[in-house]
């Protein structure tokens, strides 16, 4: 029996990753409420808020759309002197707003050390440095927060809403999102079950956001 082996050699061209993610990152406005930026844009002083963003490998740049419900949700709450707990921070993006709407004091986690490098980065250069962020998988169920933030896949929400519903202050609220509109029936159901009342849903593209309360 004859073999034959053929072989090709393809030359790559080299690339300067910077500079291609640069040119396809737009800015983000949501509404007159937030503007997300990276560095490399202009500032923009239309908005009431303007947070600066290197996403690199972490989610929550504000172009998706679990994001972009968060953001407007937030933008309805008190937020001077609340403790607030981001659970699954990504890039910080969320844990950045809170602390820049009033928040006394942010806890930010997340299991990817990526992750929680970059969100340090985010928050230095807005400066948040006072967000305390931990690489961890679990919540701190110690701990009691005013408002918990929570935009992380479903399976994990689902998993972690009764350690969730547990970390709550009294009067505390609960914001779910990373949810699709086919889980809002089930998730709706779980958090009545932890005595969680429904306070708001928002649905975009599929998406959708609940805020519930203790």
């Amino acid at each position: 029996m004859t073999l034959s082996v053929s072989f090709r050699v393809n030359e790559l061209v080299a690339t300067n990753w910077n500079a291609s993610w640069e040119s396809n990152f737009e800015p983000v406005t949501v509404g007159s409420f937030l503007h997300i930026r990276a560095a490399f844009h202009p500032p923009f002083f239309q908005a009431q808020h303007e947070i600066i963003i290197t996403p690199k490998m972490s989610f929550g740049t504000g172009h998706h759309a679990t994001t972009r419900l968060m953001v407007s949700e937030m933008s309805l709450l008190k937020w001077h002197q609340k403790k607030v707990f981001d659970f699954g921070t990504g890039t910080g993006i969320l844990a950045i707003l809170a602390k820049k709407l009033g928040a006394e004091k942010v806890l930010a986690i997340d299991n990817d050390p990526w992750s929680i490098h970059n969100a340090l980065e985010n928050c230095n250069a807005n400066q948040c440095s006072s967000i305390q962020l931990i690489q961890a998988d679990q919540p701190p169920a110690t701990e009691r927060f005013d408002i918990i933030l929570a935009n992380i896949n479903a399976f994990i929400l689902k998993e972690q809403l009764p350690t969730l519903a547990a970390m709550l202050a009294p009067g505390g609220q609960l914001l779910l999102s990373g949810l699709l509109e086919e889980d809002q029936q089930e998730i709706q159901l779980l958090c009545k079950q932890q005595a969680l009342a429904l306070q708001a849903i928002e649905k975009m593209a599929g998406w959708i956001m609940l805020r519930v309360a203790c």
